[in-house]
Formats: structure tokens, sequence, C-alpha cells
């Protein structure tokens, strides 16, 4: 014992990561992520998987919902999926394997797809899953109390992605997204997909933003001209 002790401090080690070694961990999916047809967002537990073309202004479809990811066990509980009605509140299990990309199968396929992660170097306070709580209507807020029926807004650091779901009947209202920035109290998107109404995409919007703790007043000008005052809070 001795000699193994005299051996573990030449070797700059403990004992207890001798006889204990640390168990790997999985990394954070967090983040936004190229996909082999759009774009995946992951927050710390929700996600989101897009169908898009912005070069052809065209969308084919969306998922998304909670989830789990260990031993490169990947389980997601889908909430919304504009493309399978019957798919939401059922589970999707993918084997997931994080190394410098991301190997990505889902159980019963035959291959995998190779999803690469989009470099997001600053931190940003809108990263995360909000939703909707009220809105400004003839000059007062109306609440908008959490239901089935809600609309979200998934973000990583420079992308994101609103739907417009129903947990409860797997009803699929519509989706936009693409890149965002926040700075100076200015919120600006661009549009990169939007499903009702393909001729929006690659529009710019800007709005007055404000993000305090776990509330992010937001207010401003539609594509539409009309006037935007919304309450988001975080999940």
């Amino acid at each position: 014992m001795k000699v193994l002790f005299s051996l573990c401090l030449a070797l700059g080690l403990s004992l207890s990561s001798w006889f204990f070694p640390t168990l790997k961990s999985d990394k954070s999916l967090e983040g936004a992520w190229n996909t082999s047809k759009g774009i995946a967002i992951f927050t710390p537990n929700y996600l989101s998987c897009t169908d898009f073309s912005a070069a052809n202004k065209k969308f084919s479809g969306t998922w998304g919902g909670t989830y789990s990811w260990k031993n490169d066990s990947l389980v997601v509980n889908v909430e919304f999926s504009s493309t399978d009605k019957a798919a939401v509140g059922k589970q999707k299990v993918f084997i997931a394997k994080l190394k410098k990309d991301l190997s990505i199968k889902a159980i019963g396929a035959k291959d995998a797809e190779t999803w690469k992660a989009i470099a997001e170097p600053e931190p940003n306070a809108l990263a995360g899953l909000w939703q909707i709580t009220g809105r400004l209507v003839d000059g007062q807020i109306r609440e908008m109390p959490k239901a089935a029926r809600k609309t979200i807004k998934i973000f990583s650091k420079t992308r994101f992605q609103w739907a417009a779901i129903n947990t409860q009947t797997g009803d699929f209202s519509g989706t936009g997204g693409g890149t965002y920035t926040l700075k100076d109290g200015k919120y600006t998107e661009t549009l990169e997909f939007f499903s009702r109404d393909s001729s929006r995409v690659g529009m710019s919007l800007s709005f007055d933003a404000l993000v305090e703790g776990g509330k992010w007043t937001h207010s401003g000008k539609s594509s539409t001209g009309n006037p935007v005052n919304e309450i988001w809070e975080k999940q």
C-alpha cells in the first residue's frame, strides 16, 4: 500500500481518483444546432426542431417538447408537432452521442444524423423557454393564464422560434423563427421561416424590450404594422 501511495503522489494522483475514477457526465445540449434539414434549439429542458429552407422560403415542419438526456438516451415528451397531431403527448426516443458534433438517431431508424453546434459565444438574457402571459388590449394588460393552449418562444443565444400550440388537443396554430439580437433595450429578429406566410421570410423587426428577472416586456409593431405590447415569463 505504501508503494502504491508513493506512486500516486509521484504521478500527481489521489488514491480516491485511483480507486474511484470520476464518472463521465453528459455535456449540455443547450444551444442551437444545424441539422440535416434545418435548425434545432435546446434550452436546459425544452427543445424544438424545425425543417425549413430560408433560401427557398419553404417551411416543412416542426416539433418539440420537454426532454431528458442521460447515458446517450434522449427522451422527448412531445408537446407540439405540425405534421403529426397524434404524436403530441407521446415520447420520442433517440440515441444521442455528443463529442465535437452530435450524433442522433431515432430508435428504430436505420441511420444516424450528425448535427453541428452553432457558435454562440455571448451570454444572452433571453436564452431559455418563455410563455406569453399578458397582452395590451384596449389600453389595458389582459392576463393570459397558463393553459394547454399557449404561445411559447424558445431561445438559444442567437436563434429563436415561437409556436402557438395546444398540448391537450394536439392542435398546432403556427410558428416562425430565425435569428435575433438583444442589445441596449432593443430586440431585433430576422425571420428565416414562417408557417403562415412565407412572403415575410427575410423581414427584420425591432421592438423595445425590457428583461427583468423572469419577466420580459415586449413592445413595438408587428410585420403587419399593428401595435404589439406583450408580457412574457420564463418557464
